[in-house]
């Protein structure tokens, strides 16, 4: 069965084109039929800003792997076109992840087509700025929770650990870590959002360099029952290096740097998990339960509060800014604006 209510107008888009080996990006008008094949053909009404989309466009290497590509990792909106059953004109979806902006034309347009499986619902209790303002950052940190309780990480134990707190995933994380009833410590290097982090239910500010400073010691006194870590690099050595028995570190971002260097130790002798989190290939059926995990566990005030929405007409300039660490929280970006 095929649903359809559209309106072919143009409609801008922001893409990244390869001459001669060097990334253009800039804004095009595209129409309808210029867009890739998919199931879904949606009316977007917001996208977010990941780490990802400032690499994509900053015009960096490491993301896109294709050209053409449209930016933009996160697209809440509007179903306009359906070719299947479980999804029809008017219901409000969202995607994030999916390899959009990588292999897969993104959110940063005003239309676009998807795979139905990329999809899932709004939640009922979400607008789709909410949606968005959890975007891939989001449903990253709610991930990294759940792999933590997986491995037995339960409320009253050992403090809980977030690296690089005060950006998307990690402001995520400490709210719904916090609403959990865990003692989380927030690591951050910016003191001036210590006061932000405790907003969000930390109740301890450190200091990035406590744990990426290196050691020569192979194992230190044990503090951490888990740890989500979006930092990667020397804060992943120092957390591996302090977690505590059976602990459990989700690593799940690199911007301290893709590579570390630490010792068989915390695993023969302290049984740590270090545990790989992975947001963008995962199951619709999986989606949907992290979702509905999010509905759950993510206060929509504290959401709202870490939350700002902007035009995509500066996308440019939030893009360094993000490269830059100058983002807090969530960043929504209106495609229509």
């Amino acid at each position: 069965m095929r649903y359809s209510n559209t309106d072919m107008s143009t409609f801008r888009a922001v893409m990244a084109t390869q001459v001669d080996g060097k990334t253009q990006v800039a804004f095009e008008n595209l129409t309808i039929d210029q867009l890739p094949v998919g199931e879904l053909l949606i009316k977007v009404a917001y996208s977010s800003l990941n780490y990802k989309d400032g690499l994509m466009v900053c015009g960096k290497p490491g993301v896109v792997r294709k050209f053409p590509m449209v930016g933009g990792i996160d697209l809440a909106g509007i179903v306009e076109e359906s070719s299947v059953d479980n999804f029809k004109p008017g219901d409000r979806i969202v995607v994030t992840g999916s390899e959009m902006s990588e292999a897969y034309w993104g959110g940063y347009t005003q239309y676009e087509r998807v795979q139905a499986d990329w999809a899932v619902p709004v939640p009922d209790s979400m607008s789709l700025e909410q949606a968005m303002a959890v975007g891939t950052a989001g449903f990253t940190a709610m991930q990294s929770v759940i792999a933590m309780e997986a491995h037995g990480l339960k409320p009253g134990g050992r403090d809980v650990v977030v690296t690089g707190a005060a950006g998307g995933v990690g402001s995520v994380a400490v709210a719904i870590l916090a609403k959990r009833g865990y003692r989380v410590v927030a690591s951050s290097g910016r003191p001036e959002l210590h006061d932000y982090l405790k907003s969000l239910g930390a109740v301890e500010i450190i200091g990035r360099e406590v744990l990426s400073t290196p050691s020569k010691r192979m194992l230190e006194p044990e503090r951490w029952a888990g740890a989500v870590d979006s930092v990667g690099g020397e804060t992943l050595a120092g957390l591996l290096r302090t977690t505590a028995a059976h602990g459990t570190v989700a690593l799940c971002g690199l911007a301290g740097g893709p590579v570390f260097s630490s010792t068989v130790m915390p695993f023969i002798l302290r049984s740590v998990n270090l545990c790989g989190i992975n947001s963008v290939r995962v199951d619709n059926p999986e989606r949907r339960a992290i979702w509905a995990r999010l509905e759950e566990d993510l206060p929509l005030p504290l959401l709202d509060s870490m939350t700002q929405i902007k035009p995509m007409s500066e996308i440019f300039e939030l893009g360094a800014a993000i490269l830059a660490g100058q983002i807090r929280g969530r960043t929504v970006i209106d495609v229509n604006a």
